[in-house]
């Protein structure tokens, strides 16, 4: 298999320079392509999400389009609504009303794995520049991660979950940098390599690797080489203090005592790294999400920016996907079936982009405030569904 010191083919990009592709733009459903009465259904269920004794998310944020046209941008609920979570009653303390604060579209949130997506472009960023192989091993890259290096683990599996690696490590109950670093260095796979085992894991060591190679921190080469080019001034690593409120996180229900957060960062491994990791660790609003779905969807470039050539955007969204997952029902709906790719974050985020009829849907909801649930991604497979159907009806 190649190393790092082997060459990788890469073919150069036809013609002197990037093509401009349209920039996003609102507009209406009809002028998308798509059926306003089931996109007007989309807005009605995601807002009763948000409403009675129990909802689904304290507030929320939906957004979907086709093409360049942003067909529906809504905000409903609450960015904040409790100031704790009281375990004896089962329920939220919330705040006097006048310190509620209402989600607005350009509410940042926290979005936990869909992190993920942007390690994996990157990821594909050194693919393309010819400084990484999809199917070099790490432990030519990391010699010192030995357990990698022993079992052959490979790129192309970190991308894809197929490592065996454990789903996650508890890095947070360590009591230092080393120690983490030491247990990731030590970790092996726990599954048969080659099969499906969803691992932060994977994206860990994803990160570890391009900064090896690159010489740079993953908040610099997610800065530098998407959100920068792109136009995403709302997109990166915390904190964010503006951010939809999350999880009021106390043992037993979560893994380390921190209280009610806003703005930090809610997975508690990324919390414990430092707030930058592969895994977690980045805060996005829904329109840059689409910015970042358009340029994916029009072959890696967007206005005149290009994050990626064509073949390789086609790369990460190709079956099964690298990074992205591919025709998921679960929470794709009726999108899944045509090569639809997409991804979850546990605070209650998801991304779905439809190469076949060119659309997209965010929903962005602050699903463990103010505290975390058994997860339900029956909400975000309906909102799929509404925006297959208005496809079809359009």
């Amino acid at each position: 298999m190649p190393g790092p010191g082997d060459p990788v083919r890469s073919r150069r990009p036809r013609g002197g320079g990037a093509l401009s592709t349209p920039r996003l733009r609102i507009g209406t459903p009809e002028r998308a392509g798509l059926d306003p009465w089931a996109l007007r259904r989309m807005v009605d269920e995601v807002r009763d999400l948000t409403t009675g004794v129990r909802p689904w998310a304290a507030g929320a944020v939906v957004l979907a389009g086709r093409g360049p046209v942003i067909a529906v941008e809504e905000a409903c609920g609450w960015a904040v609504r409790h100031a704790a979570y009281d375990p004896r009653a089962d329920a939220g303390v919330e705040l006097p009303a006048g310190q509620w604060e209402p989600m607005r579209t350009d509410t940042p949130f926290d979005l936990a794995s869909l992190t993920k997506l942007f390690t994996a472009v990157a990821a594909v960023q050194q693919l393309e520049r010819g400084t990484l192989a999809i199917d070099a091993r790490i432990g030519g890259y990391l010699p010192e991660f030995r357990a990698a290096a022993e079992h052959g683990t490979t790129v192309r599996q970190l991308l894809r979950h197929t490592s065996g690696l454990p789903p996650e490590l508890p890095l947070y109950d360590l009591p230092d940098n080393a120690s983490r670093l030491a247990a990731l260095r030590a970790q092996g796979p726990v599954g048969e390599p080659g099969r499906y085992r969803y691992s932060d894991l994977n994206l860990l060591l994803l990160q570890h690797l391009l900064e090896r190679i690159t010489g740079r921190p993953l908040d610099v080469l997610v800065r530098d080489g998407i959100t920068r080019p792109l136009g995403m001034a709302a997109t990166g690593f915390g904190p964010r203090p503006g951010a939809a409120a999350t999880e009021d996180q106390r043992r037993p229900w979560a893994k380390a005592d921190r209280g009610m957060l806003r703005g930090e960062v809610h997975d508690e491994n990324a919390w414990a790294l430092g707030g930058v990791a592969g895994h977690a660790g980045l805060f996005s609003t829904a329109r840059d999400l689409a910015v970042f779905c358009r340029a994916l969807l029009a072959g890696g470039s967007y206005g005149t920016a290009r994050i990626l050539r064509p073949d390789f955007a086609e790369l990460l969204l190709t079956p099964p996907g690298l990074g992205f997952v591919v025709d998921q029902p679960w929470f794709m709906g009726e999108l899944a079936g045509r090569g639809a790719a997409g991804h979850t974050g546990f605070t209650g985020t998801s991304l779905v982009l439809d190469r076949a009829t060119d659309t997209y849907v965010i929903l962005l909801a602050n699903t463990v405030h103010p505290r975390r649930r058994p997860p339900d991604s029956a909400p975000r497979a309906a909102v799929a569904t509404w925006l297959a159907r208005a496809v079809a009806a359009g």
